[in-house]
């Protein structure tokens, strides 16, 4: 039987009980403890550390909860099995942490994922939130509607409407947390086995998740217009995935002719070979020249386009509020399979976002980031004139990021190293590359510029000079 000499600091604000937790956690981790040794009595324990037995008792409880000790009636406290437990030591794991640090903390971040949370609305989220938490309803606590609040659903299709020019019906609406979770409605909807037409490069994420949920992805070119229609037509795809508003990595715009083929191409399907398109419409929001672009929906009289939204890329991503408008002739099979998956976005967090958007509060928010994103779009690129020679900008018109073409032979891996030699992070396009489609855009990095300062960027700029230079 083990002793245990646990040295306990009655100073600590550490209470005492945790003291005796994390000594025995941290033996057995190490290796201290071995299988089936008998720990010391409680009784014995609080003896020998001048504490009562009751908080001996309590680290020994939480030690059985957790799994490290084994109670034996009538004979005490043993060391389970830990067997393929990882053993690290302090030390080690110090070391392990700083090594991530240096692997994902840079004093200058590029990331195309980026939203200015130093511009979230506090004070009309806490205004909206005292508001609603005042009224005292009951039934705000219980769970709703399957499909989101109908009042959010209403504000909504209101401006989607008026915005983006979405045919919208609230009954058509369905609210998720996040575009993940719709991609995962739809992938329950249909069953699983779909023939998905994909770009590339291509929003990773969609991508993985279409195809770990067994689906069949089929990997379609894209040229200065977007989706190569011509392709996507000798495929055997019934659904097809675009971003035709701002596509996600390279910034391309789908022009009305495109578009138009697109339509096309879901209109011909007929029967059971019905065809439809996922228009996935992250980023709308921010554009920079001229006016914002239509929804594709807003064109389609087939009853064939799947819209989806987001609050992430305006508000904030921990908002985790996004929707989606099925067409007329899903809604049976919506009902049918994925009705019953209760709305992923709890009541309180609708009526907020409804309130937000009924307000006015969400309008002035998006022409307040507006300025603020076009203030930066605009430094980046005054800075990014003196890389005309070494390479070629494009994707700047929409979004919060822009690529970045070598054309004086530097490669994507060496400017991303000589980036991360001056603490600088920026990101290679070859990772949104799926399948096996070429690749037409070599040697080319994404610049995200929505969460650093116009002087982050004058300085952040200053380095890649240097590295790159």
């Amino acid at each position: 039987m083990n002793d245990l000499t646990i040295s306990l600091d009655v100073h600590s604000t550490t209470p005492l009980y945790e003291q005796i937790y994390n000594y025995i956690k941290n033996e057995i981790q190490n290796g201290g403890l071995p299988f089936k040794e008998r720990l010391p009595s409680s009784r014995k324990l609080s003896d020998y550390l001048q504490v009562s037995r009751t908080t001996v008792n309590m680290a020994y409880e939480q030690l059985v909860a957790e799994g490290y000790l084994e109670a034996v009636p009538h004979r005490g406290y043993f060391v389970c099995d830990l067997a393929g437990l990882v053993h690290l030591k302090p030390e080690r794991r110090s070391q392990m942490k700083n090594q991530e640090a240096d692997e994902t903390n840079f004093e200058f971040d590029f990331s195309p994922h980026g939203v200015d949370l130093n511009s979230f609305p506090h004070n009309a989220w806490r205004k909206l939130s005292k508001n609603l938490l005042m009224e005292e309803d009951k039934y705000l606590f219980r769970l709703g509607d399957p499909q989101g609040e109908p009042r959010l659903r209403e504000t909504i299709a209101d401006y989607l409407h008026q915005a983006r020019g979405v045919n919208a019906p609230p009954e058509r609406i369905i609210v998720g947390a996040g575009n993940d979770f719709l991609l995962l409605l739809l992938c329950s909807m249909f069953g699983g086995g779909m023939r998905i037409a994909m770009e590339s490069p291509t929003y990773r994420k969609a991508y993985d998740l279409f195809r770990n949920l067994s689906n069949e992805v089929r990997i379609v070119e894209m040229d200065e217009s977007g989706m190569c229609v011509d392709q996507l037509e000798q495929t055997d795809a019934w659904l097809a995935y675009v971003m035709p508003s701002h596509q996600y990595p390279l910034g391309t715009v789908m022009p009305v002719k495109r578009r138009m083929q697109l339509l096309s191409w879901a209109a011909s399907g007929a029967g059971t070979e019905k065809r439809y398109i996922i228009e996935d419409d992250y980023d709308s929001e921010f554009r920079y020249k001229g006016k914002p672009i239509p929804a594709l929906q807003g064109y389609d009289r087939d009853d064939c386009v799947i819209y989806i939204g987001t609050f992430s890329k305006s508000i904030a991503p921990s908002i985790r509020v996004s929707y989606m408008v099925l067409p007329e002739s899903l809604m049976d099979l919506y009902r049918q399979r994925a009705r019953g998956i209760s709305s992923t976005v709890s009541r309180v967090d609708q009526m907020l976002i409804a309130g937000f958007l009924n307000e006015g509060y969400y309008e002035r928010h998006l022409n307040r980031m507006r300025a603020v994103y076009r203030g930066r779009h605009d430094a980046l690129l005054a800075e990014l004139k003196a890389f005309r020679g070494i390479c070629q900008v494009s994707g700047e018109n929409a979004g919060v990021h822009l690529l970045l073409t070598f054309t004086n032979g530097m490669t994507e891996e060496e400017a991303i190293r000589r980036a991360a030699e001056r603490d600088v992070r920026v990101y290679g396009l070859s990772g949104y590359y799926v399948g096996d489609a070429r690749k037409p855009f070599q040697d080319t990095v994404l610049l995200g510029y929505a969460n650093l300062s116009e002087q982050e960027i004058h300085d952040a700029l200053s380095r890649l000079r240097q590295a790159w230079l």
